[in-house]
């Protein structure tokens, strides 16, 4: 059975998974919905869709078995309701939202119609991830430190923090993720933030470009994330650090390093994390079972409101209990 799928977003990630869909059996990108008619065909010629300015139109002329939502954090809403009354699965990229306001509502009404989503943490679906969790089923972890630490987007919507919800809920939000993923639920959340280049540098800058956000896990652990995105060009670092009595597991997007005492060993990532959540959701879509899906809209939720608490957090300068 093939499936039928509908894209909305026009942007260089809607065309990441365009390309993956178009590469799977079985899968036919059918549609593409942009912010206008012309933006949605020109995206969708080259796999040979068609293209639409509005949601409404694209739903109506199509029979589609699910969609992916590929669309900046300011531009959610009317796309996912839209998708929830006609009952179609849709996998959406983070975040959900740039504050809580719009997604949780969302989650409601998702709720009240079972209706199957998924959630582009793809970081979750990296083998090293995997083999990071099971090596810290074994470990009572100590402390946790993450990072994303890289330039600002050249994107106008990124730079205006009502628009983006700033860079902590925009980017830094996979390493908060992959805490909750690995560690479990956050309690309390400081964060402080700092305006230093970028808002000299280009107009209309109004995310902070520094800062670092404490958490309190419901297991006792500490963490701590920083983020800034005043580096030039090529220059970043991201990644995330556990420290225990065993030793040091310290991740990046590239590699694993497992440092105990006196032995360590490195595993290099391999395969495509993209394609494995794409996967797991049609396979949900083909067949009902949600089990290899490892970020609903629900738990995409649980992240977004860790992200939005630090922002909250440093606008009052008290820490945030959720």
């Amino acid at each position: 059975m093939t499936l039928n799928i509908g894209l909305v977003g026009t942007g260089w990630f809607s065309k990441v998974h365009a390309d993956l869909l178009a590469g799977m059996e079985d899968v036919s990108l059918k549609a593409v919905c942009g912010s206008s008619k012309l933006k949605g065909e020109e995206m969708a010629r080259p796999y040979g869709a068609e293209g639409y300015g509005e949601i409404t139109e694209m739903l109506d002329s199509h029979k589609l078995d699910a969609v992916y939502v590929c669309v900046p954090p300011q531009s959610h809403g009317a796309i996912e309701r839209a998708l929830i009354r006609r009952d179609i699965p849709f996998f959406i990229e983070k975040p959900l939202g740039s504050s809580t306001a719009i997604p949780a509502s969302l989650l409601e009404d998702i709720k009240q119609h079972q209706l199957l989503t998924s959630v582009g943490y793809h970081f979750r679906y990296q083998e090293n991830i995997q083999r990071l969790k099971q090596t810290l089923a074994g470990d009572k972890v100590g402390m946790i430190t993450g990072e994303w630490m890289g330039g600002m987007p050249g994107v106008a919507w990124w730079r205006n923090q009502e628009q983006s919800g700033g860079q902590f809920t925009e980017q830094t939000t996979h390493i908060v993720d992959l805490v909750r993923y690995l560690a479990g639920e956050v309690t309390e959340v400081y964060g402080m933030f700092g305006n230093r280049i970028m808002h000299e540098k280009h107009e209309g800058v109004t995310v902070a470009d520094v800062g670092t956000v404490s958490l309190k896990l419901a297991s006792g652990i500490i963490a701590s994330i920083s983020n800034t995105c005043v580096l030039p060009g090529e220059v970043n670092k991201a990644g995330i650090s556990f420290y225990n009595d065993n030793g040091m597991l310290d991740w990046n997007p590239e590699r694993l390093l497992e440092v105990r005492s006196g032995d360590s060993k490195e595993y290099k990532n391999s395969g495509n994390p993209y394609a494995v959540e794409s996967e797991a959701f049609l396979y949900a879509v083909r067949t009902g079972d949600r089990s290899r899906i490892l970020s609903d809209y629900e738990d995409g939720y649980k992240t977004l409101k860790v992200t939005c608490a630090a922002y909250e957090s440093a606008q009052s300068g008290l820490p945030v209990k959720l």
